[in-house]
């Protein structure tokens, strides 16, 4: 692809997002960026929830990875979906009912001081890691790929990028997010579709074809029910069920836009419909990766040695201009959809749970929150460049995983905080929050030995939850 086409594509993408901004943010002020005035559109939230829960990491990865375990990956996200419903049952009415900015502050309500920092640290933490990590892998896709053609060094395609997302955020924050997250799953979806449509015109396969070929496909294989495996039914299904409850139902980020409906009623709708889009959206992925590894096949086409590569291989080489196009919005929006949506949940949790922001003036609430999202994007662009210096992909993996540990002291502040009576020792809080996640590492480490040969997976969370659950207990009093 033509890379002064693709410049220019990226370029409109951002000046469609600007003006997006300049039309959510008028007359916009701290209860703007923070609960954009609790106007959202439910509907609205829960198509873009899409695009923010699908990073670029899944754009690339999932079709790719239909080649190793099939179908398997749905058996994750039904387990995803109860999840879904749980959040919507159990967590929402609890956040609504509080009337809260920041989901954390439910920690001091419970505990105190020390237990409510303890849980918006962890946030903190594990929210910048991650989303840092997601954006130096997607950004690594795009150097390679098209910015190199023109010389740009690594470091300044990072700088820019992030400098347009604070651009277009820091004045509207979750308002502006809830309407760029719409579009910005509309691209990811299109291309999506897009790229399945170019499939069956190349192969010469009408509506029919296409059913009767993914139906047959051995890639197409969904349930494993060996309990040794790591894809076995159970362990993906709880797995996706509590990674869900955690990563989305005590995550600032993802309960910011919930938040942001007129209501409890609607909130919960939001939610409800959000999980059927998103399973449908992750079943087209996974339809798009058995298509092609049939079309690879079919043409001769070697299969990269990174299952990752493949899509972005087709898609760009392959499948005409028009699936180029659709391919690189869709994995820009998919990578940047995460992106600004943690930069402003980040900015929201720092600026209520540390700098009490509520006790001042407007005046010094928009200088504030102004100073601490800058904060936030010098920080990702700091940790974006950490990972690239690195260059280790191990090593890099390894504090992503490190990051997966800091949510299971949330998970248990969370549910013991809503399912005990209990009183803690609010002074102790961190050391147990600290302790687990440490604990729970040398557990996993020596699982084997432990436990005759067992291995952790994603149920390490839990594992890490109960501990933090066991430590709460310990320093607690009826």
């Amino acid at each position: 692809m033509n890379p002064y086409l693709v410049l220019g594509i990226i370029l409109g993408y951002f000046l469609v997002l600007m003006g997006i901004s300049w039309l959510t943010s008028r007359k916009a002020d701290t209860q703007t960026f923070f609960t954009g005035n609790r106007k959202s559109p439910w509907y609205l939230v829960a198509f873009g929830m899409v695009g923010a829960t699908l990073s670029g990491v899944t754009f690339i990865s999932v079709p790719g990875e239909v080649g190793n375990s099939a179908f398997s990956y749905l058996q994750f996200v039904f387990g995803n979906i109860v999840g879904y419903w749980i959040v919507a049952a159990v967590l929402l009415p609890l956040y609504y009912k509080l009337n809260l900015v920041s989901i954390y502050t439910f920690l001091e309500q419970r505990f105190g001081e020390r237990s409510y920092k303890t849980g918006s640290f962890f946030f903190l933490i594990s929210k910048l890691i991650g989303a840092a990590f997601r954006l130096y892998l997607v950004a690594g896709v795009l150097q390679i790929a098209f910015f190199d053609a023109f010389n740009i060094p690594f470091t300044l395609t990072v700088i820019v990028t992030i400098a347009l997302i604070w651009v277009y955020t820091f004045r509207g924050g979750i308002k502006t997010i809830v309407w760029t997250d719409t579009l910005q799953t509309l691209f990811l979806v299109s291309a999506v579709i897009f790229t399945i449509i170019a499939i069956t015109k190349n192969l010469g396969w009408d509506t029919g074809n296409l059913i009767k070929e993914l139906a047959n496909d051995t890639n197409a294989h969904i349930f494993n029910w060996d309990w040794r495996s790591g894809n076995n039914f159970f362990k993906q299904f709880i797995a996706g069920m509590f990674i869900t409850i955690v990563m989305v139902g005590m995550d600032q980020d993802m309960m910011q836009k919930n938040l942001t409906c007129k209501n409890k009623k609607e909130a919960q709708k939001n939610m409800l419909v959000f999980s059927f889009s998103f399973l449908i959206t992750v079943f087209l992925f996974l339809c798009l990766g058995v298509l092609l590894y049939i079309f690879a096949n079919k043409t001769g086409i070697s299969i990269p040695d990174k299952t990752d590569d493949l899509y972005p291989k087709l898609a760009l080489n392959y499948f005409g201009l028009p699936v180029g196009i659709a391919f690189l919005l869709g994995i820009t929006a998919a990578a940047y959809s995460s992106a600004d949506s943690a930069l402003t949940a980040l900015t929201t949790s720092f600026s209520i749970d540390f700098l009490k922001i509520d006790k001042y003036d407007e005046r010094k609430k928009q200088r504030l929150k102004m100073w601490s999202h800058l904060l936030f994007s010098v920080l990702l662009i700091l940790i974006i460049l950490l990972f690239k210096a690195v260059n280790n992909e191990s090593i890099v993996v390894a504090v992503f995983r490190v990051a997966g540990y800091t949510y299971g002291p949330i998970l248990g502040l969370f549910v013991f905080g809503m399912y005990s009576k209990r009183k803690v020792i609010d002074k102790w809080v961190p050391l147990v929050g600290v302790s687990a996640p440490i604990i729970c590492y040398f557990i996993s480490k020596y699982s084997e030995v432990i436990f005759n040969g067992y291995n952790f997976g994603f149920e390490l969370l839990i594992l890490n939850g109960l501990i933090t659950i066991a430590g709460l207990l310990s320093i607690s009093k009826k």
